[in-house]
């Protein structure tokens, strides 16, 4: 089989939860480290799919990989080769697909609900009609792009998940992120900068979609394992168009 291609932006934003599910289901990948200055593909005619990670980067930042990417998911949907964006990477997809990512009014930072918003494609994708709490770490959105079916929302951020078919292929695009294990999101909320970022944005908004660092570690362990649950029900619906 071929390899399916992640694409890792920023250290410390590794695949997690995807990475442990790969492992499980034996099936190969290929690592592509951007942040270390590996050059995206070109093409992604050698991948079952391609699997796009977060960062704290925007979608709209003028970096030049985030060009090349945008070309490497669009040559990928042309293809025929299955998407999966993580955070950044949903929206990456999203605007690889045509539509807006914009800075949303409110952060999201920590555990936080995300509602159903079609009960028959939750039953398909994920195995249930709810998701419990979810991890959050952004400041950017997307809209959905023309011909997508959203899949999950929230009471700050409307679009968190979406689908999108294409020949036959489906495209899954989301704003949180599934694939964080204890390890991540105890490193994340340790990071010294983490404490800044959610005092100024309570100081900003009130901080409607942020935590305090202690409580996104608070019960870690558990919210993470329940959500792994959720990520690889979600992850083994994904692979059913991966391109042998």
């Amino acid at each position: 089989m071929r390899p399916i291609a992640i694409l890792q932006h920023e250290h410390g934003v590794s695949a997690g939860h995807f990475a442990s599910w790969l492992a499980a289901r034996s099936l190969p990948h290929h690592l592509v480290s951007i942040h270390h200055g590996e050059a995206v593909p070109s093409s992604a005619e050698p991948y079952a799919g391609v699997c796009s990670l977060g960062g704290n980067m925007s979608a709209n930042d003028p970096l030049p990989w985030i060009g090349e990417e945008l070309a490497l998911l669009r040559d990928a949907v042309a293809r025929g080769v299955p998407v999966i964006g993580h955070c950044l990477g949903g929206q990456l997809l999203a605007g690889a697909l045509g539509a807006a990512v914009y800075r949303n009014p409110c952060k999201e930072m920590g555990w936080l609900p995300v509602d159903v918003v079609d009960p028959a494609m939750a039953e398909e994708w994920l195995g249930s009609t709810t998701t419990g709490e979810l991890f959050h770490w952004h400041g950017d959105a997307f809209e959905l792009p023309p011909g997508a079916r959203r899949l999950l929302s929230s009471r700050l951020t409307p679009n968190q998940a979406f689908v999108v078919g294409r020949g036959a292929a489906e495209h899954l695009g989301m704003q949180f992120h599934i694939e964080m294990t204890p390890a991540l999101v105890t490193a994340w909320a340790r990071d010294p900068g983490a404490a800044d970022e959610v005092a100024e944005e309570r100081t900003r908004t009130g901080g409607p979609g942020v935590q305090s660092p202690e409580e996104m570690c608070r019960d870690v362990e558990r919210r993470c394992e329940a959500m792994k649950m959720l990520a690889w029900r979600l992850y083994d619906r994904w692979a059913r168009t991966l391109r042998r």
